[in-house]
């Protein structure tokens, strides 16, 4: 039987890649404003992946330095915090700019009646 090694890291990378990837393509060419902020909610999220991808350790500890721990143990087995930190600090950002971005398509909607771009911009076809 042959084993396969799964690499947890890289599988990462490749998913966050194809949330910004179906992010930017629902924010470039997809008609309707609500799943345009889909495409952009996908592209945050999948720099969020980036970034704690960036801060995975194989095999390693929580960063939190307890009484009693050698520093240079801790320093070599630690998680990395600051990408963690930052994607913290991204979810609660991106979650406000969330409910403002659907705020707008609400007003869109009542001023216009409609949820599609190229309507409300004139440039039917």
């Amino acid at each position: 039987m042959m084993d396969i090694l799964f690499d947890t890291q890289l599988a990462s990378f490749f998913t966050s890649a194809a949330f910004i990837i179906i992010g930017l393509f629902a924010a470039i060419f997809l008609d309707n404003i609500i799943k345009k902020i889909i495409g952009i909610a996908f592209i945050e999220e999948g720099a969020n992946l980036f970034l704690v991808t960036l801060g995975y350790k194989p095999g390693g500890i929580v960063p939190i330095f307890l009484p009693g721990m050698n520093s240079e143990w801790f320093a070599a087995n630690s998680a990395y915090a600051l990408p963690h930190a930052l994607v913290l600090t991204s979810v609660v950002i991106g979650a406000s700019t969330l409910a403002v971005m659907l705020a707008i398509a609400m007003v869109l909607y009542k001023k216009h009646g409609t949820l599609s771009t190229s309507k409300i911009l004139g440039d039917e076809k």
